[in-house]
């Protein structure tokens, strides 16, 4: 069974729409930590009961590796969900996306769900992980910080374009093209939230595919502020997404150094370091960067 006290980590999540095995079979064979199959908004209305065989076949097709293929389901509050996974369990996908998540309460309906269904498939109880978009309409909002010891949950992201339409607004983007004041308070109250429960803070897509150092740039400030991965929606994004997200050589070799500075010097508070002073806190966050680079 899937439960908090795992380390789980996974710096890229690339979408695929469910209704496409060209480009689900891309993305499977793409460096993406995570794979995540689209029933949702990649998929129109009409093409849903294809885009879910097509999902399964596509899951059962795979001898191995099911732990980074999940899927996308549609949110709890439209009626597609129960048949979403009803339909694609059998293919045991490694982890469900819920979308447009109201709070605590919706992943623990989609735990119960989830429960009933592993149990008919002959799937381990609690072994299919959840991550959820909790930012994606107005009343979620107030919720984020509502999530600690959720069943299933090993992650939180968040979305600006569904947040948008929930709100009547018109753009989401200030003129400089950086996220209006109410986008980025979602983002701070997703990896605020994640922080509380526990689990790993991701950041949402970057529409614009093709500005690759757009998105270096973005990637690496959002790894500073403390989120651990980002959403993708094209191949492309992959690997500048994943070289973001891990530590470099000097980032490792520094953290190295703090780290051993305050073992030397055991039952210190503070300690000089390169003309400053360091304390606990940056102890911490050395321990932090290492864990994050497998050390």
């Amino acid at each position: 069974m899937a439960t908090q006290d795992e380390v789980f980590s996974a710096r890229s999540w690339l979408f695929a729409p469910g209704d496409s095995e060209r480009k689900m079979e891309k993305a499977a064979a793409s460096t993406a930590d995570i794979v995540v199959f689209d029933l949702e908004d990649a998929v129109s209305p009409e093409s849903k009961p294809q885009a879910r065989t097509m999902v399964l076949d596509f899951l059962k097709a795979q001898a191995s590796g099911h732990e980074r293929l999940w899927v996308r389901v549609n949110p709890l509050d439209g009626p597609h969900t129960v048949v979403d996974l009803a339909a694609i369990m059998a293919g045991r996908p490694g982890g469900i996306m819920l979308p447009k998540a109201r709070g605590r309460a919706d992943v623990e309906l989609l735990n119960h769900y989830l429960t009933a269904l592993e149990a008919a498939f002959g799937i381990d109880v609690g072994s299919t992980k959840v991550i959820a978009l909790v930012t994606e309409c107005a009343e979620a909002m107030y919720t984020t910080g509502d999530y600690r010891d959720a069943p299933r949950l090993v992650a939180m992201t968040w979305g600006a374009e569904d947040l948008a339409d929930s709100l009547g607004a018109s753009e989401n983007r200030n003129p400089d093209g950086s996220y209006a004041f109410t986008y980025q308070l979602a983002r701070s109250l997703c990896l605020i939230g994640a922080a509380t429960a526990g689990v790993a803070p991701i950041e949402t897509i970057q529409g614009d595919f093709r500005d690759l150092e757009g998105l270096r740039k973005r990637a690496e400030q959002v790894r500073r502020d403390g989120y651990r991965g980002m959403l993708a929606i094209h191949p492309a994004q992959v690997d500048v997404i994943n070289a973001a997200f891990t530590p470099t050589a000097e980032e490792v070799a520094t953290a190295q150094e703090i780290v051993d500075i305050f073992a030397a010097n055991p039952g210190v508070g503070a300690i000089g370091y390169k003309g400053g002073m360091l304390d606990r806190p940056y102890l911490a966050r050395a321990q932090a960067l290492l864990k994050l680079a497998g050390l």
